[in-house]
């Protein structure tokens, strides 16, 4: 069978069961046809290889785009939001325009006054009272707009008592300009205070790893914090991404299912002062029960760990995200210690927190460690059970014996005595 085929009825067969899956183009090799004929079986499934498409990227951001959005009218109803998430060339460039134009209308509009009044007429006349002192054309207007919603007032061009839409004009430019800072300001004040860049502080293991803990098959992963000011209320999730289907028969695109990390127990609330491992255990609850090592990279899922808590020098919520296919969880590995006491501290070694060595782990799933190790304690109870019964089975035969050798000599005694009496 040839490389083609081969890949096409592995992507026909694969794409009615998942849709999580990336195109996978298969590049013909540049070999005669008798050759491309005798290639091994090994390799032609080697290149029908297929890459998983993230749900979430190792650095957290959704790798999700959303079309065909109808009704864009909801971005303008929450407008300060729609502006802080924009980038910030488009961030600083409404910043920048919104200003200018504030400045261009008012500056207009007192031209105008100035215009219609006749000042425009009687500039350097003394006996003129004009609405704006000093104001002769539209770039001392424009120039007075600036200094009158700045609040800056440099003394050289003042309105007059004698201008009453001046007036009114001076009371709303002030009023709406205050409006225009506090938006403006508070809009890039929390775009600069945004916790985004706090979470890039958290780290996590570049590999999931599972092993044995406590006697139990374990997932675990590592999570840290560089800064030493600290994530207050800091706690800890997973998600399974997997495509399901129900026993209806309806297929669920990536379906998200609960991780277990310590929610019970309160581990996953955490004290994230050093590098903490953070571990799953595989029982009947888990999604990872009837996973082997050998089922392990056939599986087509996706781990998603969000770390979430309050960052301590603002109070902001910050959530840090990470995610591990099959091909980055290591089956039989440890993660190597990165904690070591000097003299007085506690020292961190960062440079061994993505390292793992390797461990001795049963390549079984749990749930066929817990039928084996059933089945373990099986024998044992049989064995108790008959040698108990063997040991009551000697003893009921010892007596048997007993009261035979008894018998025997009651008879003895018996024959003596008839004998003597004769």
């Amino acid at each position: 069978v040839c490389l083609f085929s081969m890949a096409a009825n592995v992507l026909e067969e694969d794409s009615m069961e998942q849709d999580i899956e990336s195109p996978v183009t298969i590049h013909q090799p540049k070999l005669p046809k008798q050759a491309r004929e005798d290639l091994p079986k090994n390799i032609s499934k080697e290149c029908a290889k297929r890459k998983i498409q993230r749900y979430v990227r190792k650095d957290g951001k959704c790798n999700v785009h959303h079309g065909n959005v109808r009704e864009t009218y909801r971005y303008l109803t929450d407008i300060f939001t729609t502006l802080v998430d924009l980038k910030w060339r488009f961030n600083l460039l409404i910043f920048v325009m919104v200003y200018t134009v504030t400045w261009l209308f008012f500056g207009m509009i007192w031209w105008l006054i100035a215009y219609m009044r006749g000042d425009m007429d009687h500039i350097g006349d003394s006996t003129w009272t004009p609405c704006v002192s000093n104001l002769n054309g539209f770039v001392s207007a424009f120039l007075f707009s600036i200094e009158t919603e700045t609040t800056i007032g440099y003394g050289y061009r003042v309105i007059t008592d004698k201008c009453p839409e001046g007036i009114i004009l001076l009371l709303v430019q002030s009023v709406l300009g205050s409006i225009v800072n506090a938006f403006m300001v508070g809009c890039m004040f929390v775009k600069i205070s945004q916790p985004k860049k706090r979470a890039e502080t958290l780290v996590f293991s570049t590999n999931a790893v599972i092993s044995m803990r406590d006697g139990k098959l374990c997932l675990m992963f590592r999570v840290g914090d560089l800064r030493n000011s600290h994530i207050v209320e800091a706690s800890i999730r997973a998600k399974l991404i997997k495509s399901k289907q129900t026993k209806e028969g309806e297929f669920i695109p990536l379906n998200q299912t609960d991780i277990n990390v310590g929610y019970y127990t309160g581990d996953d609330r955490l004290f994230l002062v050093s590098p903490l491992i953070i571990s799953h255990e595989i029982n009947q609850q888990s999604p990872f029960w009837e996973i082997s090592k050998a089922q392990l990279p056939k599986e087509e899922l996706e781990i998603v760990v969000i770390l979430e808590g309050m960052v301590e020098a603002t109070g902001m919520t910050c959530q840090a995200r990470s995610s591990y296919i099959t091909s980055e969880i290591l089956w039989g590995y440890r993660f190597t210690p990165v904690l070591t006491l000097e003299d007085g501290f506690y020292e961190v070694d960062y440079n061994s927190f993505h390292e793992t060595y390797e461990t001795n782990t049963p390549v079984y799933s749990a749930k066929e460690l817990a039928e084996m190790a059933s089945r373990a304690e099986l024998p044992l109870t049989w064995s108790v059970s008959s040698k108990l019964d063997q040991h009551a089975e000697l003893e009921t035969e010892e007596e048997e014996k007993s009261q035979e050798d008894q018998n025997e000599r009651n008879g003895d005694v018996a024959n003596l005595e008839n004998e003597s009496k004769v």
